[in-house]
C-alpha cells in the first residue's frame, strides 16, 4: 500500500490536466474494490476552502522530504462567503472556491481534495447550529468513509473548542475529525460500511489540533522555545523558514499559496518575512495517540515519528500502539485511579519480552504489575492495570500527567496521558450554554483535557446586576457541607460575601447563585474594561477537607436607555435636535484588525423609537473611501466600508439564527442612479435584500464632499424583527467596517460593544432598555437559512480526482465499476459523443475536459439496461478526455475517459 501512496498522485495529476495515462482513466475496470484508494499519510478535516492554508507549509515540507501524502477533507466549499473579484455566490462561488483551494494546496504537493458537499450558510460562532444545518451522523459518516478508505496515520484539524471568536463551522469540523478518529477504528460505527461497501476499520496513528495555546520566540528554535500555557499540553512545532528545493522558504510557499484565495481578498497577502529570525512555526497540539511518541522531539519531523516514520533507532517498531485510558479525568487527593495501558504489537511481528513502567507525579505511587507474561502476538492487544493514588496533599486545580514506558526486545517507547486534580468540593462559574455543551461533548468523547482552552466569563450589562451560578461537584468518596465566597473586583458587589450549602453527596452536583451588580457604570466596558474585556473574578470553595479558589472573568458589555423619537422625527441621514433624546453611543471602539486614528476612523451614534419602528442614526468620521460596490454586489458588508446593526429582540439568543443584522454599504458603484446606499440582511433569521427581508425599512445616507466619512439614518419596523421586543432587556449593537483599499477588504472594525468576532455571539452585545414600549403580542419567527450547496457531480475538478483515487465524489458509498459502462467515446462536429449503458436508473454528469477547464457538460438521466448515445456539447476549446459520473440512490462513481 506505501508503494501506491506513491504512484496514484502522479496518476491524479495527469487525470486532472486531462493526460491519457492508463490510472487516469479506469474504463470499464469490473473489478474495483470499495478499498481501491489512494493511500494516505495525513488527512486534515477543515470546513471551508482556506482553511488548511495555515499549515502548508508542514505538509509541503512533510512531501519533500520524507514522501508523505496528504488528503483535505473540506466539509463546505465555502459557497457562504464573500467574493472580491467578482459577482458568483452560492454554489457558482463554491466551484470556484474548490479551484482555489486545490491549485493553493497543490503547491504544496497536496494532490486529495474531499468536499462533502455540505451547505455554507454563515458565519456563526455556534458549533451546535453548525451540527444542526449540516447533519451529525450523515456527515461524520463520510468523514469516517473517507478515513477508512486513504487509511490516513495522522489526523489533524482546527480548534473544536468555544473560544471567543472561532468559527462554529470550525469548532463542528473538528468535533467531527475527533469522533471520526475513534469511530474509523469502531467495528460497530456505522457497520454499514463494512457489510456493504466492503471497508474495514482503520485506527489512525495520531489526532492533532492545529495551533498551541503558550507562546514562543520565532526563528529556527521555536519549536523548542514553545511554553505551553497547560503544561500537559504536548505541542510539536514545524519551523516555515526552511528551504524548499525551489530556493524559497515554505513560509514563502505558504504565502503564494494563500495568495490563490482571491474570492476571499488574500490575493495581497503580505510577503513572509526573509529574515529567519522573525519566520514563526507552525505549532500543533496532540489530542490523541494510539501510537508511542517522545515529547521532547522538536524535530520536524516529530509528529510523524512512530506512525508515519520509523521511531528513532531503540525505539519501539513502526505500527506499534501504545496509549493509556483512565477510569476517570477528574481526581480529588487521597483518591485512586485505575490506569490502564494498552499494547498493540504491529500487524507482521510479535513484541517479545514487554514490560511497561509507570512514570507518576512526585509523591503518586502505583500498584499493579507491568510485566507481560509471553510476547504480545504480532496484530494482537494486551494490556496492563495499575491503581494510582494521589498524595493526599497534592496540589488541586491543575492537570498532571501520568506516563507510561513499554520496553520489548524490539524496543522501547513511551506515551502519556493527562488527568485533572480537583478539590473534593469543586465549584466553578457557571458555563454559557455553549461551552457547557462543548464541556459534555469533550467528556463523552474521551477529550476532556480540551475544557482547559476556555477561560469562564459572564457578561453583565453596566450598572446593572445579574445572577451568577456557582456550580459544585463532590468529587469526594463523602458527603460534604461547606461554604463559597466570591472574589469581586472594584466596582462589583454582590449580595451576600459567602453562600453555604450542605450535605453534597459523593459524585453529585449542586449550586450557588449569587445576584452580582456592577456598581460603577463608569468603568470601561467591552474590550477596553479590565483585563482585554475580563474584569477577574476568584471563587473559593470550602468543604471539609480544606478551600480550593478557581478563577473567572465578568466582561462589562454598553448600556443605554433608548427615548422615545422627538415628534418631528424624519429619516434624512440628519439628526435635529429633539428627534433622538438619548445619550449618544461611542461606535469607534477596535475589536479586530488594525489602529485607528479619530480621522482615520471613527463613529459615533444614537438610537430611539417610535410606535412602529427603531430609529438607528450612525455618523462614521472616515479619511479613505473603499471600494463601492455595484447594486448587485450588495451583500458581505465586511469587505468595504459599512455599517451593521443588530437587534436581538428579547437580549437572549444563543446564536444569530435568532437575530436581525442589518449589513449598509453608505454608497453603491451607480452612478446613473446617483451611487445610492444599499442595505441587506446577512447572517441572521432570515438572509438576503433588504427589500425582501425586511420590508418597510429605510435608509438615507449622506456622503462628505470632498470625502471625510459618511452618514446613515435607518428605520427599521419592529415588525421585520425576528421576535417581540423585551422593552427591559433588547440586546443591541452598531459595527462599522473601514477599508482603505480597492480590493474588498476591510482593515478595521469598530463598533459599541467590541470583543473578538462579536458579531457572531449575542451574549457579548450591548444592552438597551426602552422605556415607554408597548410590546407587540407575536411569536418568534422560524429562522430561514441557505440551503443549497455546491455539488460534487457539478465539479470536474472533483470528478477526475474521484475517477483515479477511489473515493467516490462527496465521499458517498461507491458504485460498483459495472454500474455505468462508456463506450464509443469521440469528438464530433460540435462536441464529444458518447454512449452510456447504466445498470440501475441515475443520473450522469458528463464534461469535456480539456486538463483545466470544462469545454462543455451535458446530464441526463439513465434507466437501467437502455443504452442512450449522447452529444456533450463543446462551443470552443479541444477537450482531451471525457468525465462522468454516475449517481443512483444516494451512491456514486467517477470515470475519465480519454478522446483520441
Amino acid at each position: 500500500m506505501r508503494l501506491k501512496a506513491f504512484l496514484l498522485p502522479t496518476a491524479l495529476a495527469l487525470a486532472l490536466s486531462g493526460a491519457t495515462a492508463a490510472l487516469a482513466a479506469p474504463g470499464d475496470r469490473t473489478n474495483a474494490r470499495p478499498t481501491d484508494a489512494v493511500d494516505l499519510d495525513v488527512l486534515f478535516v477543515s470546513a471551508h476552502p482556506d482553511d488548511e492554508a495555515g499549515s502548508l507549509a508542514t505538509l509541503g515540507q512533510w512531501k519533500e522530504k520524507y514522501g508523505t501524502t496528504a488528503g483535505v477533507v473540506t466539509i463546505t466549499r465555502g459557497e457562504g462567503g464573500g467574493n472580491a473579484v467578482g459577482l458568483e455566490e452560492g454554489p457558482p462561488l463554491g466551484i470556484i472556491r474548490e479551484r482555489e483551494e486545490r491549485t493553493a494546496i497543490g503547491r504544496a504537493g497536496v494532490e486529495n481534495l474531499y468536499n462533502l458537499d455540505r451547505v455554507d450558510f454563515w458565519y456563526t460562532a455556534s458549533a451546535p447550529l453548525s451540527e444542526r444545518i449540516w447533519g451529525h451522523d450523515d456527515t461524520l459518516g463520510q468523514i469516517v468513509r473517507v478515513i477508512r478508505q486513504t487509511r490516513p496515520e495522522i489526523v489533524m484539524t482546527m480548534n473544536p473548542s468555544p473560544t471567543p471568536g472561532n468559527h462554529g463551522n470550525h469548532q463542528q469540523a473538528a468535533r467531527f475529525a475527533a469522533e471520526a478518529f475513534h469511530a474509523a477504528a469502531d467495528p460497530q460505527a456505522f457497520p454499514e460500511q463494512l457489510s456493504a461497501e466492503g471497508l474495514q476499520p482503520f485506527r489512525a496513528a495520531k489526532f492533532l489540533r492545529t495551533g498551541g495555546t503558550g507562546g514562543s520566540s520565532a526563528g529556527p528554535e521555536c519549536a523548542s522555545s514553545f511554553i505551553p500555557t497547560v503544561p500537559t499540553d504536548q505541542v510539536f512545532g514545524v519551523w516555515e523558514g526552511t528551504p524548499s528545493s525551489t530556493g524559497k522558504t515554505w513560509a514563502e510557499i505558504e504565502v503564494d499559496a494563500r495568495r490563490e484565495y482571491v474570492t476571499q481578498g488574500w490575493a495581497g497577502t503580505a510577503a513572509a518575512p526573509t529574515d529567519p529570525a522573525k519566520i514563526r512555526c507552525d505549532f500543533y497540539t496532540l489530542v490523541d495517540s494510539r501510537v508511542p511518541y517522545n515529547p521532547a522531539d522538536t524535530s520536524p519531523e516529530a509528529i510523524l515519528r512512530g506512525s508515519v516514520l520509523p521511531a528513532v533507532a531503540g525505539g519501539l517498531p513502526q505500527g506499534t500502539e501504545l496509549y493509556l485510558t483512565t477510569d476517570r479525568f477528574d481526581l480529588a487527593p487521597g483518591e485512586t485511579v485505575e490506569v490502564t495501558a494498552h499494547m498493540r504489537a504491529p500487524r507482521d511481528r510479535a513484541l517479545t519480552n514487554p514490560t511497561v513502567g509507570l512514570r507518576l507525579p512526585q509523591g503518586w505511587t502505583a500498584t499493579g504489575t507491568g510485566e507481560l507474561r509471553g510476547a504480545v502476538p504480532a496484530g494482537q492487544e494486551r494490556t496492563a492495570t495499575f491503581t494510582v493514588t494521589v498524595p493526599a496533599d497534592a496540589d488541586t486545580n491543575q492537570q498532571r500527567l501520568v506516563g507510561a514506558t513499554l520496553t520489548t526486545g524490539q524496543g522501547a517507547g513511551r506515551t502519556d496521558r493527562a488527568v485533572r486534580v480537583v478539590a473534593d468540593v469543586r465549584g466553578t462559574l457557571e458555563p454559557l450554554p455553549e461551552v457547557g455543551l462543548f464541556r459534555d461533548w469533550a467528556g463523552d468523547n474521551g477529550y476532556p483535557q480540551l475544557d482547559t482552552l476556555i477561560k469562564p466569563v459572564l457578561t453583565i450589562g453596566s450598572g446593572r446586576n445579574r445572577s451568577v451560578r456557582i456550580d459544585l461537584r463532590n468529587h469526594g468518596d463523602a458527603a460534604q457541607s461547606g461554604s463559597v465566597a466570591l472574589g469581586l473586583p472594584a466596582g462589583f458587589t454582590a449580595d451576600a460575601a459567602t453562600k453555604s450549602y450542605a450535605d453534597l453527596a459523593p459524585d453529585a452536583t449542586g449550586a450557588v447563585t449569587f445576584t452580582v451588580t456592577n456598581t460603577d457604570a463608569t468603568l470601561p466596558t467591552a474590550n477596553e474594561g479590565g483585563a482585554d474585556g475580563d474584569y477577574g473574578i476568584t471563587i473559593t470553595t470550602t468543604s471539609a477537607t480544606g478551600s480550593t479558589v478557581e478563577t473567572g472573568a465578568l466582561e462589562i458589555v454598553p448600556t443605554s436607555e433608548v427615548p422615545h423619537a422627538g415628534a418631528d422625527h424624519a429619516v434624512d441621514a440628519v439628526a435635529t435636535p429633539g428627534e433622538y433624546p438619548g445619550a449618544e453611543l461611542d461606535l469607534s471602539r477596535i475589536w479586530e484588525g488594525q489602529a485607528t486614528t479619530p480621522q482615520d476612523a471613527s463613529a459615533k451614534g444614537r438610537i430611539a423609537w417610535t410606535e412602529d419602528a427603531l430609529k438607528v442614526f450612525v455618523q462614521v468620521t472616515d479619511d479613505v473611501l473603499g471600494k463601492k460596490v455595484v447594486p448587485q454586489d450588495c451583500k458581505r458588508q465586511r469587505r468595504t466600508d459599512s455599517v451593521e446593526i443588530i437587534v436581538d429582540p428579547k437580549g437572549n439568543s444563543a446564536d444569530t439564527s435568532t437575530v436581525f443584522k442589518a449589513g449598509i454599504f453608505p454608497v453603491t458603484d451607480d452612478p446613473a442612479n446617483g451611487d445610492p446606499p444599499c442595505w441587506q440582511r446577512d447572517a441572521d433569521n432570515r438572509q438576503g435584500p433588504g427589500a425582501t427581508t425586511a420590508p418597510g425599512m429605510t435608509v438615507v445616507s449622506k456622503v462628505s464632499a470632498p470625502y471625510a466619512g459618511y452618514t446613515i439614518e435607518a428605520s427599521i419596523p419592529f415588525a421585520v424583527l425576528p421576535d417581540a421586543v423585551d422593552p427591559a432587556r433588547m440586546g443591541f449593537n452598531v459595527l462599522v467596517y473601514d477599508s482603505d483599499t480597492q480590493d474588498l477588504s476591510s482593515q478595521s472594525r469598530l463598533g459599541w460593544s467590541t470583543f473578538t468576532g462579536v458579531r457572531a455571539d449575542p451574549y457579548r452585545y450591548g444592552l438597551v432598555t426602552l422605556p415607554g414600549y408597548p410590546p407587540a403580542q407575536r411569536g418568534p419567527s422560524a429562522p430561514v437559512f441557505p440551503d443549497t450547496s455546491a455539488r460534487s457531480v457539478h465539479s470536474p475538478q472533483t470528478i477526475a480526482q474521484s475517477a483515479v483515487d477511489g473515493v467516490a465524489p462527496a465521499a458517498v458509498p461507491r458504485l460498483p465499476e459495472s454500474a455505468l459502462r462508456l463506450t464509443g467515446q469521440h469528438r464530433v462536429a460540435g462536441g464529444v459523443e458518447v454512449t452510456l449503458r447504466a445498470d440501475r436508473t441515475g443520473t450522469a454528469y458528463l464534461y469535456a475536459w480539456d486538463g483545466d477547464r470544462s469545454r462543455g457538460d451535458h446530464t441526463l438521466r439513465l434507466t437501467a439496461g437502455i443504452p442512450v448515445t449522447v452529444l456533450v456539447p463543446v462551443a470552443d476549446g479541444t477537450p482531451t478526455s471525457l468525465l462522468a459520473a454516475f449517481e443512483a440512490d444516494g451512491a456514486a462513481l467517477a470515470r475519465q475517459l480519454p478522446l483520441g
